[in-house]
């Protein structure tokens, strides 16, 4: 029996520690929470930090695994690459898994690769920032330069707000350093990708609803993309020269980018499968592709399946309410039942506080569904969170 290793036991790696137990694997799961939601369905618990790679390469030497993985996390990245090169298993290199993690290491190898890109500025204190005076053009994007899930992001339309906002995106900083880059407006899509023996494979492309200025955050996907085939195979083809810039020779890749007046631009990627239910949910509704059998099987230094066998639409999206206490939630049941919809998942509970949403953390809940096409799609999405009542006082 061959043994996986998967580095994080939440519900975001619960999707690859169920897909690898039905694949007949011996699975051992590290996370530094002992009562992570996936450790009871894994054979082995290492209680460790996903971004500690010390501790990930010590349990990697202790359970030997043939493979080792995580899931629609940026972070723990670093550890699995780590891990592997120092036990001879599939995976990119440790250099690519810092380029792939590291908004500034990333963006030089975009510029050194003459991939579209936007201009930026990294700093790593206040006083750094305040020399930039004179320097930027306004409206512009500051951020943390090595977090996801919009934490830390925010949109700064003069000089005095910049050096005002400073302080939230550094506090989301692990490495205590922040990016200022250039605001890019249009339409933002992630691209999908597998890349097998080192050709890059375009899955799908997917349209992304944000919640806009300042913060961004995502509020749904929707595939396939509607944008016409001209746009397509640019995006494609700015897509495969990212993941190539930064040097991801094989597994998935979950590549922004924000369609502008010029053209598609990046924004960033992760050398992973995208988070949000985009690769685990909306892929394998629209295309038929197992994405989360085929990053194990890429792991395990198996050739994937990537065939289409659909091609229908999918989309997700993600419940917006006022702020408050929730003191009810009613209509699951009848939601559920609409032809089309696939899940309706609840992240916060009768009791909790509805916040306003600065990051993915802050969203409370969301409707996933599937149509022959993406418009329909979206149609089930709204119909199905309409019947959902959920009342905040």
């Amino acid at each position: 029996m061959k043994k996986l290793m998967i580095v994080g036991a939440s519900v975001l790696q619960l999707p690859a520690i169920l897909k690898a137990k039905e694949m007949g694997l011996h699975v051992a799961v590290v996370d530094y929470n002992p009562q992570a939601i996936g450790i009871p369905y894994a054979d082995e618990f290492y209680n460790a930090s996903t971004m500690d790679e010390e501790a990930v390469c010590k349990v990697a030497e202790l359970y030997q695994p043939d493979g080792i993985m995580t899931l629609a996390t940026d972070m723990p990245m670093r550890g699995v690459a780590r891990a592997s090169e120092k036990l001879g298993l599939p995976c990119i290199s440790y250099e690519t898994a810092i380029k792939a993690t590291d908004k500034c290491d990333m963006i030089k190898a975009f510029k050194a690769h003459n991939v579209a890109s936007p201009w930026y500025f990294v700093v790593a204190s206040l006083k750094e920032l305040e020399t930039l005076k004179g320097q930027l053009t306004f409206p512009c994007i500051m951020k943390p330069t090595d977090n996801a899930g919009s934490h830390g992001v925010v949109l700064t339309h003069d000089y005095e707000e910049l050096i005002n906002f400073y302080e939230y995106s550094y506090v989301s900083s692990r490495c205590g350093k922040v990016i200022v880059e250039e605001y890019l407006q249009g339409e933002e899509v992630s691209v999908e990708v597998m890349v097998v023996n080192g050709r890059v494979n375009i899955l799908q492309i997917t349209d992304k609803l944000t919640t806009g200025a300042p913060y961004f955050v995502e509020m749904g996907h929707c595939q396939p993309s509607r944008h016409s085939m001209m746009m397509k195979e640019q995006i494609s083809k700015v897509a495969i020269e990212a993941v190539q810039a930064v040097g991801i020779d094989r597994g998935p890749a979950h590549v922004e980018m924000m369609v502008t007046a010029r053209g598609p631009i990046m924004i960033e990627l992760g050398a992973r499968m995208g988070g949000d239910n985009i690769t685990t949910h909306l892929v394998p509704l629209s295309t038929g592709i197992d994405m989360i059998k085929a990053t194990i099987d890429v792991s395990l230094g198996q050739e994937p399946d990537i065939r289409p066998k659909l091609h229908c639409g999918s989309a997700i999206r993600y419940f917006k309410v006022p702020q408050g206490i929730i003191k009810s939630i009613n209509g699951i049941e009848r939601a559920e039942v609409i032809p089309g919809v696939k899940q309706i998942t609840f992240t916060k509970s009768v009791g909790d506080e509805a916040t306003s949403i600065h990051c993915s953390n802050d969203r409370i809940g969301f409707v996933v569904a599937q149509a022959e096409s993406v418009e329909d799609a979206v149609d089930i999405c709204e119909t199905a969170q309409n019947v959902v009542k959920i009342v905040v006082e």
